[in-house]
């Protein structure tokens, strides 16, 4: 599957909280904290529902994959998404070993086993977050 959804009872907010400390713990940064609905609304685009995406970053991940393709860059930083949806709150990420076999090259086998390690750290982070 393409991604990796979970649902909890926290808010976006909370959640987020949550996923930050998570996420510290196995060294990944937030680089950037982007609010779709903020910023549909401040260009006059009505939209209610609280949609957040988080960047996030493990520098030696990072470098570890830039140094054996570039093209993996195009995937860089990694996503999750935390939104509201139909009463519940949903953290999700778009799974990095989905991305990574767009990749195939001689480099291939070595990108994917960077991209298990990472997804599993980042679906633990999510899963000790919900």
């Amino acid at each position: 599957m393409f991604h990796y959804t979970v649902e909890t009872d926290k808010s976006v907010d909370d959640a987020i909280a949550a996923l930050e400390q998570a996420l510290a713990e196995e060294k990944f940064g937030l680089l950037w904290r982007f609010s779709i609905q903020d910023k549909l609304n401040e260009k006059g685009i009505e939209f209610d529902q609280k949609y957040e995406i988080l960047e996030v970053c493990n520098p030696v991940e990072a470098k570890k994959v830039l140094s054996e393709n570039d093209l993996a860059g195009y995937f860089l930083p990694c996503k999750i998404a935390v939104y509201e949806l139909e009463g519940g709150t949903k953290i999700g990420l778009p799974r990095p070993t989905a991305l990574i076999g767009m990749v195939q090259n001689e480099s291939f086998e070595s990108l994917r086993g960077i991209a298990q390690d990472v997804e599993k750290r980042l679906i633990a982070c999510i899963d000790n977050s919900k």
